[in-house]
């Protein structure tokens, strides 16, 4: 992939109200202070709070110079309208949005060519740099012969600089590493500190294939987001093994004087096919607290330890 990216960039999940609501002004206020932090991705996804996102992160970022960052979004979910007549709700998704619309699978070509104008519209953009396949675990047929091909064509044409695929799993995206020609993958949640799955097979792929990996989902969607490990793992209550592991973790890295979270941020940049970090953040608070961490140095001895405790790879 020839497009430059940051080492870090910025998850625009929460301001689509994930598990709670933010205001825009909140949302807003994150998206500055990644900016002003030096993050130059932003990624977003029609699917994170049915398009709340990508209307506030285009908001957000305009007047901004276009060049100056780095902007992904998804294709793979359709919004359309919610049947009239029922009751009023919120989305079912863990958004906190009201339910007026809903999510339609469609990797077809047209369906990916009409989320990408739809997502256009709501950004306020002419373009996104990045377009990512969004969790095709279920279609990998029509994923791979339709929404590649139509992205790629994109490529080609300049629409796009860099296609690719975003899932919670290593397998299917180490397979479009190999029969597709995807400039980068964004992996979530495994490659951290509790799961390095992605390096047995995808990590090394990539490398080998000039393929640039995103890690995204860097603390399990909680365990790994404070010191004194606690909360979810994929979005789950935390078994107790894991939990114990990251205790362990937490133990080693208090010993070299390092936090958890700031471990966990670090970690995935260890192997050379990770391009950049994404974080998502609801608050500049949040985003001040993470850049924070990813300006702190680690020091080696931490993973030689963390390896000697069998707790990551050697």
């Amino acid at each position: 992939m020839t497009l430059s990216v940051s080492k870090y960039g910025f998850g625009a999940a929460p301001i689509g109200n994930l598990f709670t609501a933010v205001s825009d002004a909140e949302a807003g206020a994150a998206v500055d202070a990644a900016y002003d932090a030096g993050f130059r991705l932003f990624d977003t996804a029609p699917h994170y709070g049915l398009g709340l996102s990508e209307r506030r992160l285009g908001t957000a970022l305009a007047g901004r110079p276009r060049d100056s960052y780095a902007l992904s979004t998804k294709v793979g979910r359709l919004l359309v309208p919610a049947p009239t007549g029922g009751p009023a709700g919120r989305d079912d998704q863990g958004f906190d949005v009201p339910a007026d619309l809903r999510r339609v699978w469609d990797f077809s070509r047209d369906g990916v060519r009409r989320s990408l104008e739809e997502s256009l519209l709501r950004l306020g953009l002419d373009a996104v740099d990045i377009v990512l396949i969004h969790d095709p675990d279920d279609h990998w047929e029509q994923a791979v012969s339709e929404a590649y091909p139509a992205l790629a064509e994109l490529r080609d044409q300049g629409v796009v600089k860099a296609v690719g695929v975003g899932m919670n799993q290593s397998e299917m995206l180490a397979r479009f590493v190999r029969e597709t020609g995807v400039d980068m993958v964004m992996l979530a949640g495994r490659h951290t500190l509790l799961d390095q799955s992605g390096e047995e097979e995808l990590l090394p792929l990539c490398q080998e294939r000039g393929v640039s990996v995103v890690a995204a989902g860097v603390f399990n969607s909680g365990l790994l987001a404070t010191h004194d490990p606690s909360g979810t793992y994929d979005y789950a209550p935390a078994p107790a093994p894991l939990l114990a592991r990251a205790r362990r973790i937490a133990a080693v890295c208090e010993s070299h004087g390092v936090t958890l979270p700031q471990a966990a941020l670090a970690f995935p940049l260890r192997h050379p096919a990770v391009a950049s970090v994404v974080v998502g953040a609801r608050s500049a608070a949040e985003v001040a607290r993470n850049a924070a961490l990813t300006a702190r140095p680690v020091p080696d001895d931490l993973w030689a330890e963390l390896a000697t405790e069998d707790l990551i790879p050697g």
